[in-house]
Formats: C-alpha cells, sequence, structure tokens
C-alpha cells in the first residue's frame, strides 16, 4: 500500500520540478522610474503573462536602471547577457543608424500618425533589422512627444534658443537638430541629468512630459515649452536565445499581451500628457504654447541631411504613414 501510495506522489513531484526546470524567467530591464508608465505597463504584462502561460513565462521587471543604462541594455541584448528590456527605439542606433528615422524632427503631427508607422511596415522592417543582431521586437511601445524646458526664459520660437546649453542624447542627429534650432546641445548620461540641471551644468533638457514630472524636473526648471518636436518610441525585446526557449504556444500569448499593455502603455501616455500640463503649471513652472512651423523649418537641413542614411524605402514608409 505505501509503494501505491508513494509512486503517484513521487510521480506528482517530478513533474512540478520538471515544470519549474522548463519554466522562462526572463529579466527585464529599463532606465524610467516605477511610476512611469513603462514600468506600471510591464508589472501588468507580467502579471498576466504568468497566469496565461501558467507559470512558464516569468518577467522579472528591473527599473530605474537597475540592469544598466539603455546603451548596457542593448550591448547586453546582443550578447546574451540581458534577458528582455524596454528601450528607447532611437537608442539601437547604436546598432544600426536606421533606427534613428524616428528622430527626424517633427516627422509626425499626431501620436496616430506614429501608431501607423511603427505598427506597420516601417516598425516591421526595423524590427528585421534587430533580428539579424540576435534581438527579437516584441512591440513598440511610446515615450511620447518630447518638449523643452529651460531655466532662462520661455522658448516660443528658434531664436529664443540661442545660447541656451540643452542635455540631449548623444546622437548626431538630436545634436544636429538643437544646433539648427541655434542650441548649444550637450550629451549628458539621463542619470546625471537632475543634477546637472540643478547645478547649472546646462541650462534646458527636451524630454516627454511623463518624465519631466516623474523625474521632478519642474524642481529645477522655470520654463516649459510644448514644442513636440519629436514623438519617441519604445521597443519591448529579448535576446533571441532567450526567445528560442519559449514554446510557440507561449510565444504566441506572449506577442499578444505585449500588444495588449503596449495599447495600455500608450494610453497612459495620451491621457497623461492631457492632463500634465495643469499639474506643472500648478507646480509653478510657466508653460507656452508655440507655432511648431517655424521650427519646423529650421530643421529641415536635417532631414536632407539624414534622409541618405535611412534610404528611400524606409522614407517611403515613413512618408506612407504620414498621410
Amino acid at each position: 500500500m505505501k509503494k501505491l501510495f508513494y509512486y503517484p506522489l513521487a510521480l506528482l513531484l517530478l513533474a512540478a520540478l520538471v515544470g519549474a526546470a522548463d519554466a522562462a524567467v526572463i529579466r527585464v530591464g529599463h532606465v524610467l522610474n516605477p511610476d512611469h508608465p513603462w514600468n506600471v505597463a510591464l508589472v501588468g504584462l507580467a502579471d498576466d503573462l504568468s497566469k496565461a502561460t501558467d507559470g512558464r513565462v516569468e518577467l522579472k521587471i528591473f527599473h530605474s536602471s537597475q540592469l544598466g543604462n539603455e546603451k548596457d541594455l542593448i550591448e547586453g541584448l546582443t550578447m546574451g547577457t540581458i534577458d528582455g528590456a524596454l528601450v528607447g527605439g532611437s537608442s539601437f542606433q547604436a546598432l544600426d543608424p536606421k533606427f534613428g528615422i524616428e528622430e527626424l524632427p517633427y516627422a509626425f503631427a499626431t501620436n496616430e500618425e506614429a501608431y501607423k508607422a511603427f505598427d506597420g511596415p516601417l516598425g516591421a522592417a526595423l524590427f528585421a533589422i534587430l533580428a539579424d543582431k540576435g534581438v527579437v521586437g516584441l512591440s513598440w511601445w511610446e515615450n511620447g512627444f518630447r518638449h523643452i524646458s529651460n531655466n532662462k526664459h520661455p522658448i516660443e520660437k528658434p531664436a529664443d534658443l540661442v545660447g541656451i546649453k540643452i542635455r540631449v542624447t548623444p546622437q548626431k542627429m538630436r545634436l544636429d537638430t538643437f544646433t539648427a534650432l541655434g542650441a548649444s546641445p550637450m550629451p549628458i548620461p539621463f542619470g546625471e541629468l537632475y543634477s546637472a540641471l540643478q547645478q547649472g551644468v546646462v541650462d534646458a533638457q527636451e524630454n516627454p512630459l511623463a518624465i519631466f514630472v516623474s523625474n521632478a524636473f519642474g524642481e529645477v526648471q522655470k520654463y516649459l515649452s510644448l514644442t513636440g518636436h519629436i514623438w519617441t518610441s519604445a521597443v519591448l525585446c529579448v535576446n533571441s536565445d532567450v526567445w528560442a526557449k519559449v514554446s510557440n504556444s507561449d510565444k504566441e500569448a506572449f506577442l499578444t499581451l505585449a500588444a495588449k499593455w503596449r495599447d495600455a502603455e500608450r494610453k497612459m501616455i495620451r491621457d497623461a500628457d492631457a492632463n500634465l500640463v495643469a499639474t506643472i503649471r500648478a507646480s509653478g513652472v510657466t508653460v507656452s504654447e508655440v507655432d511648431k512651423k517655424p521650427f519646423r523649418d529650421a530643421v529641415q537641413p536635417v532631414w536632407k541631411e539624414f534622409e541618405p542614411v535611412f534610404g528611400a524605402e524606409l522614407m517611403e514608409l515613413l512618408r506612407a504613414a504620414q498621410k
């Protein structure tokens, strides 16, 4: 009787151990704060995915650069030392300059134009480039439109940027964009930005509103101008070897839920942008609307310089989304 009892019990224990061994635990890093929509949506995705796969695929989320900055995350993804990440799309220029296409200033007038481009053929073409680098793109999330804040005076026209030291990411097109607008761009790591603004190393920065608020930049910036000069994406991705270990049925569940939480994260960004201006004004920051046409005209040389980098095919896909 004891043998009959222990045998099925042993089988159950063995099955549990096999299931645990087969479980894929994917560590996903990003650089933003825990209250930012990126992190909120990733936590929701992790919970849904665990339930949908009966625990076979577990996401562990690491916010606030715990696994490194975006350069570190991208290097780790290609080398296999990072399982997964949510990374600004343009940061992948380190792998291929074509990922800078979203950096073209004033490429998109609305969120919907950007979604059409990146959920469609343009996004698929860029994911194909990633695949050749050992990285699997799962879905295109959003960081929103970028706006300029500073400590000198309201920025309402390009001439107001003359002499302003502005922190930018180190990509050449971002540097060239603000040079064309008359500013003095300086590449500073994001983790050092608050102190750089506080200490006057730079006068200004440019980021989406959610980042402006979640990083308390209003404490060290007096003026915000709603320039909307660049729409920025975010790529949810995993290392290709990690992806290969996930079963086909669990991959399908992962992709479905990645799209669900992509849409939820985008809505968080849009809803936040609709409400954050009032919050920022209430904090004592002067908020200015701008006429975007003079800014758009001033950066046309940047388009002429960089269109050959992206090639006729990608530019055609971009312009199709704009229509």
